[in-house]
């Protein structure tokens, strides 16, 4: 027994030094995408100021459900991703060069009364994370997050829906209205008919998408009109705003309206793309990427996004993005993460990346910081997001 357990010993340790050898090989790619011409105004100088992001993911956009439907309010921060933030983190996350950070926020579980008045504790919470990466100088993004069953965008539920919206965005706002423009406040995550057949699929010709559609741009403009009226800095602070389910693609549709704003260009167009889905999100979709199909996928989307606003001065954000780790594929996520990257800063596109602290298992997994060192096991991946995250960083086309 003892010779068999120093065999599997050896095994181990030879299987371990194999795979951190494997790791070692893998580098970023060297990529000649040049950039593209963008107009010179503020908002287009701010994203460059965003520059590359990353998300607290699976923390306080935490709800309770079936097995922690009972766990106390203050809990939940722990209840997904099972590691308090921590200052550290921060520190790890600016060391590393991220310039900005999405900090993905549910309410509902921490509200109450008939106008939804937010727990202190939970409000002060969040407070004490955003104002560690504020101070630090991060551009920080707040939303509200997992909430989807009260802000649905339908007629049916739009009374509901719109006061939830005001209520819950005028106490936050309230609280962070003397915050300079390190602060962006963003509407909704993904904005959708939950439940529904058209939950993750926007089709133009039903009644159910138009009226989603209309009651969304509803709910965006009383989210802005929301913020704007609690006056400080909040009257002209960059708010974002997401199309349905804030996918690119329903972005672009011409049944998305950006809401009217007593501040000049101070919206920001919000999307989310785990492009090409097979490799990014799908699983098991597939573990590897370099097919010209699957770049074009994700220059289509970019472009889409490019030619409808940048071209025309409006500021877009990929509030999240991300390929999972699948079956030791670190050297195809590393290559795509570069062209990602590259591609979407030849458009001044920031992207944060989705984090979720999961590096182990069969789920979603995106960790890139692991939360309990505060470090990154895949010091390639963030190497790919340095080397070609931020308009400036890539060549002026010839």
């Amino acid at each position: 027994m003892k010779r068999f357990s120093a065999l599997l010993m050896a095994l181990c340790m030879l299987v371990s030094l194999l795979t951190a050898t494997a790791a070692a090989e893998v580098t970023v790619p060297e990529l000649t995408i040049a950039r593209r011409e963008i107009p010179e105004n503020e908002a287009m100088e701010f994203l460059k100021k965003i520059g590359v992001g990353w998300n607290l993911g699976n923390t306080f956009d935490a709800i309770k459900q079936g097995w922690n439907a009972k766990a106390d309010e203050m809990t939940l921060e722990t209840s997904w991703c099972g590691v308090k933030t921590t200052e550290e983190m921060i520190d790890a996350l600016i060391n590393a060069g991220f310039t900005s950070i999405r900090i993905p926020t549910s309410w509902h579980d921490h509200v109450s009364g008939p106008d939804y008045e937010i727990s202190e504790r939970w409000m002060s919470r969040v407070k004490e994370v955003v104002d560690w990466a504020y101070g630090r100088g991060l551009y920080v993004i707040l939303n509200i997050h997992h909430d989807e069953d009260q802000f649905e965008p339908s007629s049916a539920h739009y009374e509901d829906s719109a006061h939830y919206i005001e209520c819950v965005w005028r106490q936050i706002a309230e609280t962070f209205k003397d915050y300079d423009e390190h602060l962006i406040l963003e509407s909704m995550n993904e904005p959708r008919l939950m439940h529904s057949n058209y939950e993750w699929w926007f089709d133009a010709n039903a009644k159910e998408c138009q009226d989603a559609a209309d009651c969304l741009n509803r709910l965006n403009q009383l989210f802005v009109d929301t913020v704007r009226s609690t006056g400080g800095r909040n009257a002209d602070r960059y708010l974002m705003v997401p199309g349905y389910d804030a996918a690119p693609e329903n972005a672009v549709r011409d049944e998305f309206v950006l809401p009217t704003d007593t501040a000049d260009n101070k919206l920001i167009v919000s999307a989310h793309a785990y492009t090409p889905y097979s490799f990014a999100l799908e699983i098991p979709g597939t573990s590897e990427f370099g097919a010209q199909s699957q770049k074009q996928d994700i220059v289509y989307f970019m472009n889409n996004l490019y030619n409808k606003y940048i071209v025309n001065g409006i500021p877009v954000v990929i509030g999240e993005y991300g390929a999972m780790a699948k079956k030791n594929n670190l050297k195809d996520r590393v290559e795509w993460t570069a062209f990602y990257v590259a591609t979407a800063s030849a458009r001044n596109l920031p992207c944060l990346w989705w984090d979720n602290n999961a590096f182990s298992g069969n789920g979603e997994l995106f960790g890139l910081l692991d939360r309990r060192t505060a470090s990154f096991p895949y010091p390639q991946i963030v190497d790919a997001i340095m080397t070609y995250g931020g308009y400036e960083k890539l060549p002026e086309a010839k």
